[in-house]
C-alpha cells in the first residue's frame, strides 16, 4: 500500500509530468483524469496499467495501429437520464449513439487482436458489447442529428401535410407576387421574410391597395411588409401543423429517453472506458517522446536504473537542442544508502530527483527513460526533503521545518521506504547540525531503508565510508576548468572545491589563505585530499574513455586490414593461376609452331602425328581426373576469374575511350532567309527558299516545291552540293 504525500509529489515535480500528459489527451474527460493520476496502491493493478501502456506503445511500430478513440462527452446526457421523466434533445441521442458505436468497435478490435494487446483486451472484456443502443436511436435519429420522418406514423402524416400546405403557401404567394408586381405596387426587392414568414415588399403608398396582413415595415418606412390574404389561410394551417409536429417530436424523444434509460450504467462504463483509453494513449505518446520503457519489476530489494534521464530536463533540452547526460544508479541490500557530495551546480539535486521521479512515475503506471536492462522493486513510501521549505504560515525557519520533516521520516521509515534528502543537515550550526544529521543517517541505515542524500558535511562523508552498506559518490568535475561533467561516480566522496571555486571567481589569493588559517588544518587537508583524489579520478576517467575509443578504432582498422589482406590473397591466387595457364598456352603454341615449321620443310605426316601425340601424352600425364563436383568447382572458379579480368579490361577500354573523346563544339545554326540554298539534314537534294511562314519554309527544288520545318534544313554555301 503506497503512501505518497502531496509534498513529495511537488518536490519531485510530478504535477509537471501530469500536465504534459494531460495536454496530449484528446478528450476533456481524459485531460481531467490525467491530472488526477496517483501511484497505484496494489501491484496487480499497477502491472496491468504498465502493460496496457506498453502494449499501446508497441502499436506505434506494428501494422495493427489502435483505431481512433475520440468522443464527445455525454456527462450532461448521463445526468439528465438519471432524472425520472426527463427527456434528452435530439443532439444528445446522436452523441450517445456515436459513443456506443466507438466503444463497440474498440471492444471488437481488442478481441480480434488479443495476441497483440492481451492486457488491453482484458480491460475491454469487462464491458458488454451491445448494438441495442445504436439500433434504438437509429430508428428515430438520422446521421445528421435530425428526427426521421418515419420515426412514428403520426409524424410521417404531419410532415406530409406540412409539405402539401407549404406547396399551397408558395403557390398562392407566387400568384400574389406576380399580380401586384405587374401593377407596380412592389419595391425592387419584391419580397422578404418577417417572423420566419414570406412577405411582399410593398411600397408604402400602395399598402392599402394590397389585401393582407402587415407584419412590419423598413427602417425608413418606405416599404411595408405584407403577407397576402390568399396566403394567410395556408400560413395559419402550416403553423398548426408545426405545433403538432413539435408535440409529436417531444412525445417521440420522451419515449426514446425511456428506452435508453435502462442502459445508463452501461453508458457510464462506455465513457469511462474510452476516457481511460485516452489516458493510456497519452501516457504511451509521452513514453514515445522520452524513449520510455518498462524495466523489470523484481521482488528482490534492488533498484538499478542504468542510463536514466530526468524526463522533464530531457524534453526541455531537446527543445533547445542541448545534450542531456544520463545517470546510472544502483541501490541494493549491500548498498542501501548513497551519499553524494561535491560542489554546487554539479547536478547533485537533479540526480536525486531523477531517481525519485522515475520511481514515482513507474508506480503510477508510466514508462520511464532508462536502459532496457534496468530493474527495480516497488516501495511502500517515498519520502523527500528537497528545497528550502520555509513555512511562513507556521512561523517555522528552514531548519525547524527540516527537523519536523525528519521527525516524520523517523516515524514512517522502514525497509520498504526510499528517502531522498537534499543538502542534508544544513540550516544550523555546521558542527551541531552535522552531528544531528549523522544520528538521523545512522537511524535510517539501521532501519534498512533505501536512500540518497546530498551533502557538503565531511562527517557524513566519513560515516558513509565507515558503514558497510552505505557508499559515497560524487559528481565529476573537470580538474582544470572546474566545469561539471554531470556524471555520477560511486565509491568516492566529492570535494566541495570551496577554495578552488572561490579562486576561479576572482577572490584574491591572500584572502583565501587567510580563510584557510581560520579553520582546522585537518579539515583543509581532508578536503584537499578529496579534491586531489577527485581530480585523479577525473583524469583516469578521461584516459579510460580515450583508451576505449582508441581500442575501438584499432579493432575496426584491424578488421578492415584483415578483409583487405584476404581479398588481395584471393586475387593473387587467381592471377597466378591465370598466368600459369597463359604460360602453358604459350609453350604449347611455340611447340606447335616448331612442329608446323618442320612439317612445312619435310612434309612428313608420320613425324607430325607423332610429335602431336607426344605433346598430348605429356599434358595428360600432368592431369588428375577430377570428380564431377571438383570439375564443376573448377569451371565456376574459371568463370569468376574470367569475369574479374573482363571487368578490368572493360575499365581500361573505357578509360582509353574517354581519353580519345574530344568535346564536340556545336556550330551555331545560320539564320535562314529568302533565296538561301538549303537541303534537308538527312537528304542530298538542294533547293532555294521561296517563302518563310512562322517556323516553316517553302523550298523550290525546280521540278516541285515542298514545305519543310526550318529546324530540319541546313544552309548550303554557293558552289557546294
Amino acid at each position: 500500500m503506497i503512501s505518497i504525500t502531496e509534498k513529495t509529489l511537488q518536490d519531485l515535480q510530478f504535477p509537471t509530468v501530469l500536465e504534459t500528459i494531460s495536454n496530449i489527451c484528446n478528450t476533456d474527460i481524459g485531460k481531467e483524469k490525467a491530472l488526477e493520476i496517483t501511484p497505484f496502491r496494489d501491484k496487480e493493478t499497477l502491472m496491468n496499467a504498465l502493460m496496457q501502456t506498453s502494449e499501446y506503445v508497441s502499436s506505434f511500430q506494428n501494422n495493427n495501429a489502435i483505431p481512433n478513440h475520440g468522443f464527445d462527452a455525454i456527462t450532461y446526457e448521463i445526468k439528465f437520464l438519471g432524472i425520472e421523466d426527463s427527456f434528452l434533445e435530439v443532439g444528445g441521442f446522436r452523441k450517445i449513439a456515436t459513443i456506443s458505436d466507438t466503444t463497440n468497435f474498440m471492444l471488437t478490435y481488442f478481441k480480434k487482436f488479443d495476441d497483440y494487446y492481451p492486457y488491453l483486451n482484458k480491460k475491454a472484456s469487462e464491458i458488454e458489447i451491445t448494438k441495442d443502443i445504436s439500433r434504438l436511436i437509429d430508428v428515430v435519429v438520422d446521421k445528421y442529428g435530425e428526427i426521421k420522418d418515419n420515426a412514428s406514423p403520426d409524424l410521417l402524416n404531419i410532415r406530409r401535410d406540412m409539405n402539401v400546405v407549404r406547396g399551397k403557401v408558395n403557390q398562392s404567394f407566387g400568384m400574389a407576387l406576380t399580380q401586384y408586381n405587374s401593377l407596380g405596387y412592389l419595391d425592387d426587392i419584391r419580397e422578404s421574410f418577417v417572423q420566419n414568414r414570406r412577405v411582399l415588399a410593398v411600397l408604402a403608398m400602395y399598402r392599402r391597395k394590397v389585401k393582407g396582413s402587415i407584419l412590419g415595415s423598413s427602417k425608413t418606412g418606405s416599404i411595408a411588409y405584407i403577407e397576402p390574404e390568399t396566403t394567410l389561410k395556408y400560413s395559419r394551417e402550416l403553423s398548426n401543423l408545426e405545433y403538432e409536429e413539435k408535440e409529436e417530436i417531444t412525445r417521440i424523444l420522451k419515449q426514446l429517453s425511456n428506452q435508453i434509460r435502462p442502459f445508463l450504467p452501461l453508458l457510464i462504463q462506455y465513457q469511462d472506458f474510452l476516457s481511460d483509453i485516452d489516458v493510456i494513449a497519452a501516457k504511451a505518446k509521452y513514453a514515445n517522446r522520452i524513449n520510455g520503457i518498462l524495466p523489470n519489476i523484481t521482488e528482490d530489494r534492488r533498484l538499478f536504473f542504468r542510463d536514466a534521464y530526468h524526463p522533464i530536463l530531457y524534453l526541455n533540452n531537446k527543445q533547445k537542442n542541448e545534450i542531456t547526460h544520463p545517470q546510472t544508479f544502483e541501490l541494493n541490500q549491500e548498498k542501501r544508502i548513497i551519499v553524494i557530495s561535491g560542489p554546487n551546480a554539479g547536478g547533485k539535486t537533479i540526480s536525486l530527483k531523477t531517481v525519485g521521479l522515475l520511481q514515482l512515475m513507474l508506480q503510477s503506471g508510466m514508462l520511464i527513460p532508462v536502459h532496457e536492462r534496468s530493474e527495480t522493486f516497488l516501495f511502500d513510501r517515498i519520502l523527500t526533503d528537497i528545497g528550502d521549505n520555509q513555512s511562513i504560515e507556521n512561523h517555522l525557519s528552514t531548519y525547524s521545518y527540516r527537523l519536523k520533516n525528519m521527525n516524520y521520516f523517523l516515524k514512517k521509515c522502514n525497509k520498504k521506504t526510499m528517502f531522498l534528502i537534499d543538502e542534508f543537515g544544513t540550516g544550523s550550526d555546521p558542527e551541531l547540525g552535522g552531528a544531528l544529521a549523522e544520528i538521523f543517517l545512522e537511524e535510517f541505515y539501521h532501519r534498512e531503508a533505501f536512500g540518497i542524500i546530498t551533502t557538503h558535511y565531511s562527517n557524513l562523508k566519513i560515516l558513509a565510508n565507515e558503514l558497510p552498506f552505505a557508499i559515497n559518490a560524487n559528481m565529476l568535475f573537470d580538474e582544470k576548468t572546474l566545469e561539471p561533467l554531470y556524471k555520477l561516480v560511486l565509491g568516492q566522496a566529492g570535494s566541495s572545491f570551496t577554495f578552488e571555486v572561490a579562486l576561479k571567481n576572482g577572490i584574491p589569493f591572500s584572502l583565501i589563505n587567510r580563510a584557510k588559517k581560520k579553520i582546522e588544518v585537518g579539515k583543509v587537508r581532508f578536503d584537499k585530499t578529496i579534491a586531489t583524489l577527485q581530480k585523479e579520478r577525473s583524469k583516469l576517467e578521461k584516459t579510460s574513455i580515450n583508451l576505449k575509443e582508441e581500442e575501438t578504432k584499432a579493432r575496426e582498422e584491424s578488421k578492415k586490414m584483415e578483409n583487405i589482406n584476404v581479398k588481395i590473397k584471393q586475387k593473387l591466387e587467381s592471377y597466378q593461376e591465370l598466368y600459369d595457364s597463359n604460360q602453358k598456352t604459350i609453350y604449347i603454341g611455340q611447340k606447335i609452331e616448331s612442329i608446323a615449321e618442320s612439317y612445312f620443310n619435310n612434309k612428313n605426316k608420320k613425324n607430325l602425328i607423332g610429335e602431336f601425340l607426344k605433346i598430348i601424352e605429356i599434358e595428360n600425364s600432368k592431369r588428375i581426373k577430377a570428380t564431377p563436383k571438383e570439375a564443376k568447382a573448377i569451371i565456376e572458379k574459371k568463370k569468376e576469374i574470367v569475369k574479374e579480368v573482363t571487368v578490368v579490361v572493360e575499365e581500361i577500354r573505357k578509360e582509353k575511350k574517354e581519353k580519345k573523346l574530344k568535346p564536340i563544339i556545336e556550330k551555331p545554326k545560320p539564320i535562314l532567309k529568302l533565296g538561301d540554298r538549303v537541303r534537308m539534314q538527312d537528304g542530298k537534294a538542294v533547293g532555294t527558299i521561296d517563302a518563310i511562314e512562322k517556323n516553316k519554309a517553302t523550298v523550290n527544288y525546280g521540278i516541285f516545291t515542298s514545305k519543310v520545318s526550318l529546324d530540319q534544313l541546313e544552309f548550303v554555301e554557293t558552289g557546294k552540293k
